[in-house]
């Protein structure tokens, strides 16, 4: 950064960074050998198209009463200018010079370009909402990268198993490797705002491939691991893929079962394993890389300048909640504002202060892990590990303890199956280490929840963590870990407080992947129990429709709104209001301190969130893994339960066995059943009496008749990814589940019309 706040013009060429570990022979990820000696000369850009605002040094905080709602974010200026580094000024009003400011005023869905807030194109471009509130300057995601090489170079950037030793490459490599992958793929054919699609498990060959897309002008689309070829033609067929990139052969299969469907389909690469036999334009990662070498680096500096922060350089598919996925538009500036200060309000560190280690398990299909590892990670120089592919199958816990991560990430199924795995081991433990563990609980819980910024805590509470608590974070591999971060779901009560007994604040973040993830943050600094945090500053919202609670529906401005859905504009402008707002669908309130707390969806009639009634069934009942709340447009609620079941440690899928936990819930209410099936098939009496009984009291809780559970009943299986109730992110599919259980839901209802 200049001392004005600009960006500082780099050189057009550096010397050569230091020599790679293994000088005079390739570098290798796994068995692949691909990237090839270092260059005499680092190729950078000088990098065209930035419109350099002088930065806002006094922007308080407000929180502004409206009609229709609570907006809350910055006070906004209503002058009709704003000053330019260079001497000049831009108005407002007028989108004549590249990326004109914007405020939450009135959305043109002109065509014009840059003249929108929106567009469907993937080659559009929109204006930034570069408001008095948000002044940041904007940047391309090879500028963030480029500015990271000075501070972080020669620290480790990517880690990863090989052989069962640990491998590392530098910042300068993974630069170095990305352009090589961006040549490779302009050499295949990838035409500018053109897609990418990426199909495999977390590894560098997948951050290689998505920078090196967005270096070549492309546009980066991640693909789960789990969908059909059906889901996998729908979006390479969307995006109008290019290039696919895949892991394994069981992932090219799929291609290739769909390749004649995809007309812009060119080429598909594969890095884990070699495809079974040569085939035409099927490319390893060496391939890649050796044709790339055909390609001038002055041609690929030259698609590098031409890039500008308001055009699409990522795609993310959302399910949604009817009809085919939505493709999520996102900007450069989307990816490179929200890598910075959507970070920076979960106070992650700049590897000159400390280098943040993370663990990469989560999809990188999905927002939040794609810009939780990706991005953020070369905004501060991060060191980026990868998980094996069995992650979330059990080998999760031993990467995080070979690894020591400062700061990790997980969706609240992940921290609820911690939480048992621990219950369980707590249960088979003996006696004296049992009563160590919930005394050393019970003390930090209280310490926790009655004072919880306290520095100084009381001996008691620095003895049983000394004691004990300690050791169960190191045996957790959570031993150096300051921040650990959940989000993409609700999480119950009873998680986030089994885990503060375990001095391990869970900090929540709220967002979307229309918000590029994280529009509100938690942090040490900024934290309160059962909360998703604060908005990110720079960013607002304003809760529309409120009742007499002050529960309204989530509306969001800011940097993090996407540009649009591609190929959609009904469902586009469904989604962003003719003033710009993002409405998200959930409701929520905000406290006196802006906290924001999560209540449900939006829903048609009388609106009975679910979530809260969830939760406290859950609560109430030690014995239930997932409750579903059914209501909408129906008469009464009723609920769909599952039962605490242990996981194949093979398959991670869910076995008739009960948990330790629910089974002592058995035998306490008088039951000797062990499995799901005893208690199900055999209608176990001690066991649905106390699931009624407990339904019951949380009835009695319930602020009116309507927020009544009339009718419930207990599945024979948990809820799963394979089952389909889970998505990839281990989110609840309510959709899928009405569905699949749709002869059970309408028995509630038939019976009670008779």
């Amino acid at each position: 950064m200049g001392p004005s706040g600009s960006l500082q013009a780099p050189p057009t060429s550096a010397p050569c960074p230091p020599p790679l570990p293994t000088q005079g022979q390739p570098l290798t990820v796994g068995d692949c050998a691909v990237f090839g000696e270092c260059p005499q000369q680092m190729p950078r850009s000088s990098e065209a198209g930035y419109c350099c605002l002088s930065r806002d040094s006094n922007m308080p905080n407000s929180r502004d009463a409206q009609p229709q709602g609570t907006d809350v974010g910055t006070t906004q200026d209503n002058s009709q200018t704003s000053s330019l580094t260079d001497g000049r000024t831009l108005s407002k009003e007028s989108p004549s010079h590249g990326l004109a400011l914007s405020a939450p005023e009135k959305a043109s869905p002109s065509d014009a370009a840059e003249d929108a807030l929106w567009t469907t194109r993937a080659d559009g471009k929109v204006r930034l909402r570069l408001e008095p509130l948000c002044t940041q300057l904007p940047y391309t995601v090879h500028r963030m990268f480029y500015e990271a090489l000075d501070k972080y170079g020669d620290l480790s950037a990517l880690g990863f198993k090989c052989k069962n030793k640990w491998e590392h490459i530098s910042y300068y490599q993974y630069y170095l490797i990305a352009r090589k992958v961006a040549k490779g793929f302009l050499k295949l054919g990838l035409e500018r705002a053109h897609s990418v699609a990426i199909l495999g498990f977390n590894s560098p060959e997948w951050f290689f491939s998505a920078v090196g897309t967005v270096f070549a002008g492309g546009i980066v689309t991640g693909i789960y691991t789990t969908s059909s070829p059906e889901a996998c033609q729908y979006i390479a067929h969307d995006c109008r893929a290019n290039i696919v990139v895949v892991d394994t052969q069981k992932q090219l299969e799929k291609i290739l079962k769909i390749w004649k469907d995809l007309p812009h389909l060119k080429a598909v690469v594969i890095y884990q394993e070699p495809p079974p036999k040569k085939m035409a334009n099927v490319y390893t990662m060496e391939e890649l890389i050796e044709l790339g070498q055909e390609v001038p680096e002055e041609a690929l500096d030259a698609i590098i300048d031409t890039q500008q922060p308001n055009q699409c350089c990522v795609l993310v598919y959302t399910s949604g909640t009817t009809g085919n996925p939505k493709g999520v538009m996102l900007s450069q500036d989307n990816i490179t504002w929200t890598a910075r200060y959507g970070s920076q309000a979960g106070d992650i560190q700049p590897a000159e202060v400390q280098q943040e280690v993370v663990v990469s398990y989560l999809p990188l299909s999905h927002i939040a892990a794609q810009i939780y590892d990706l991005w953020t990670g070369i905004q501060w120089g991060a060191q980026v590990c990868f998980a094996e592919p069995d992650a979330l199958k059990g080998s999760l816990v031993n990467t995080l303890r070979e690894v020591e991560p400062t700061s990790h990430m997980g969706v609240p199924r992940v921290w609820e199956k911690i939480m048992e795995r621990i219950q369980e081991v707590a249960a088979q433990s003996g006696f004296i280490r049992r009563k160590m563990l919930l005394w050393a609980m019970s003390v930090t819980l209280e310490q926790n929840l009655t004072c919880p910024s306290g520095d100084l805590k009381p001996f008691t509470s620095r003895l049983a963590d000394y004691l004990v608590l300690a050791r169960v974070r190191q045996a957790l591999g959570f031993a150096k870990c300051q921040k650990n971060f959940y989000g993409a779901a609700p999480m119950t009560a009873e998680t986030q407080r089994f885990f503060l007994g375990l001095n391990i604040r869970l900090y929540a973040g709220y967002g979307l992947s229309e918000s590029t993830g994280p529009h509100f943050m938690s942090s040490p600094y900024n934290y309160r129990l059962y909360s998703s945090g604060r908005v990110v500053p720079g960013c607002r919202v304003k809760l529309v429709n409120q009742d007499a609670d002050g529960i309204g529906e989530i509306c969001l401005w800011g940097r993090t709104i996407f540009m649009g859905y591609l190929n959609m504009e009904d469902k586009t402008c469904e989604a962003i209001d003719s003033e710009g707002w993002l409405h998200t669908g959930d409701m929520g309130r905000l406290d006196a301190d802006g906290f924001l707390y999560i209540t449900g969806r939006l829903k048609g009639g009388e609106n009975v969130p679910p979530v809260p009634i969830e939760e406290a069934v859950k609560t109430e009942l030690p014995i239930i893994s997932s409750a579903m709340l059914i209501g909408d447009q129906r008469k009464f609620l009723s609920m769909l339960l599952t039962l605490k079941c242990t996981l194949d440690p093979e398959t991670s899928e869910p076995t008739d066995n009960l948990t330790e936990q629910a089974v002592e819930f058995c035998q306490r209410v008088g039951s000797r059943a062990s499995t799901v099936s005893e208690i199900v098939g055999q209608r176990d009496e001690a066991v649905y009496q106390a699931i009624q009984e407990g339904i019951q009291r949380v009835n009695a809780n319930a602020a009116a008749r309507p927020y009544h559970i009339q009718k419930w009943a207990i599945l024979k299986r948990d809820f799963s990814i394979s089952g389909g109730e889970l998505g990839p992110t281990m989110k609840l599919k309510r959709l899928t589940v009405l569905e699949k259980y749709k002869d059970i839901i309408d028995s509630f209802y038939q019976e009670h019309k008779q």
